[in-house]
């Protein structure tokens, strides 16, 4: 079995009976147990529940009762995601034994679809904070190179799915948290459309800007899994009643004839690292030949979607931590508590402000989208990974410019790998669609994937990479 063997590959050998849930569970088991001391991306390994649930998708699968390309395949959960009678703690010592009774409606629909759940993933504490002095469980670590942060929210779930630990994760992404950790790992992480997948069970760090989805190797996979995740969910007030269709269904279609659109001026005047705007150049050029049009645009809300969202992401988070914040302020860690304790509740009028600049951005994208535009494309982080050092400094940087337009207007957005920087870290580029445009998404990102190989790329004991264009 390859060491880093993808959704689809692996399904398509289960089902055949080429290989076995059980033997595939054991391999991510043996590495998780090999590889997680160092790396530190599982906080709870939940190993005899996942080695039955394969054993059940074995005995089904023999039967002939296959339920789909996720029967029988190890995932993880972010440290989010309520699991029943497994802990689920936020990576907080706020929540350090907390057994939830019930399941995330995303938990649900994921083990529905056969998948086998190997354990819960570290995080930045509530989705927010960031690797402190006194956090709860160690921070995980960049496979690429352990001294460096596999950034966040969704640290754990990057780094696993990055390391060969599972085969997909979910995360959540509220300003970035499920793009962020993609593009720092070298993965594939989509943030659906605002709605698509229920948040239901899933611990909220800031309702009307919170996201659930998938992270995995490849585009093919994030589609796959995808499409056990998203529907609608009464239990959800704020999900959305909107069909799900085949999110696959325009992989290997022709670019020819695309639009695509880049906010050129916003790269060039928000900081970037010098070789990510080289890589991200060298990644618009192998689109351009594959056959896509290109434009450019730009609008002032843009440039203010960053600070909205983070004004109100933290507001909301406010509000919900305060009462534990005043009476249990040590159970969290300083960088979290510290953040929070600082914000100031935005009054009426100050709220009014941040929707209607909310509802603003969301106007000029869907004039964008009207005119012909079909996806937009930028860097999915302003550079590669940052020292784990750095990360615990007293006021580390946060740069988070080129993701938040998309938590604010609630669009969806992938990143994916884009190539490496000059120390051998990955960058990623994100494409964004029109709401509920996830299939557009996957059409251009797989025909950059399939032109590129730089999901072929793996770290660790079993460097391999083979792309078809050095970019």
């Amino acid at each position: 079995m390859d060491d880093f063997p993808t959704i689809s590959e692996a399904a398509k050998r289960i089902r055949t009976g080429e290989i076995s849930p059980v033997e595939l569970t054991r391999t991510c088991l043996d590495r998780i147990a090999a590889l997680n001391d160092e790396l530190h991306a599982f906080i709870t390994v939940t190993g005899e529940q996942a080695l039955e649930q394969a054993r059940l998708a074995e005995r089904e699968i023999s039967a002939g009762a296959w339920r789909g390309p996720l029967h029988g395949i190890p995932i993880a959960h972010k440290d989010m995601v309520c699991t029943r009678g497994v802990r689920t703690t936020a990576h907080s010592n706020l929540l350090r034994d907390w057994i939830p009774q019930s399941d995330a409606t995303v938990h649900t629909r994921l083990t529905a679809a056969g998948a086998v759940s190997l354990g819960k993933l570290a995080l930045w504490e509530f989705a927010s904070g960031l690797p402190g002095p006194n956090v709860a469980f160690p921070p995980a670590r960049n496979p690429w190179n352990t001294q460096y942060s596999p950034a966040g929210s969704s640290s754990g779930s990057g780094t696993a799915v990055s390391a060969g630990l599972c085969l997909g994760a979910t995360g959540t992404d509220t300003g970035g948290s499920i793009r962020f950790p993609a593009a720092a790992c070298g993965i594939v992480g989509m943030k659906p459309t605002y709605g698509r997948v229920s948040v239901h069970g899933v611990l909220p760090l800031a309702p009307s800007l919170d996201h659930v989805g998938p992270m995995t190797r490849t585009v093919r996979d994030n589609a796959l899994m995808l499409q056990a995740m998203a529907g609608h969910d009464p239990a959800d007030p704020t999900s959305a009643d909107e069909p799900v269709g085949n999110f696959q269904r325009l992989i290997d279609q022709d670019l020819r004839g695309l639009k695509i659109a880049i906010p050129r001026t916003f790269i060039d005047t928000t900081p970037h690292d010098g070789d990510c705007v080289e890589a991200f150049d060298r990644a618009i050029d192998v689109l351009v030949r594959l056959g896509v049009e290109l434009v450019e645009f730009d609008f002032a809300p843009l440039y203010r979607a960053g600070d909205v969202a983070t004004r109100i992401l933290l507001a909301e988070a406010h509000g919900h931590h305060l009462p534990n914040l005043l009476g249990n302020p040590e159970a969290y860690d300083k960088p979290f508590r510290e953040r929070l304790m600082q914000v100031k509740a935005p009054t009426p009028e100050e709220w009014d402000a941040l929707r209607a600049e909310q509802r603003e951005l969301k106007r000029e994208y869907a004039r964008l989208f009207a005119s012909g535009v079909d996806l937009i494309a930028s860097p999915g982080r302003q550079g590669a990974a940052e020292t784990m050092s750095s990360m615990l400094a007293p006021a580390p940087a946060r740069r988070n410019n080129c993701t938040r337009m998309y938590s604010l207007s609630g669009m969806p957005a992938l990143v994916m790998p884009m190539g490496f920087s000059i120390s051998g870290l990955p960058f990623g580029i994100q494409f964004a669609a029109s709401w509920f445009a996830e299939d557009r998404i996957y059409q251009v990102a797989a025909a950059y994937e399939a032109a590129t190989g730089w999901t072929s790329c793996h770290p660790l004991f079993h460097i391999t990479c083979s792309p078809k264009h050095h970019q």
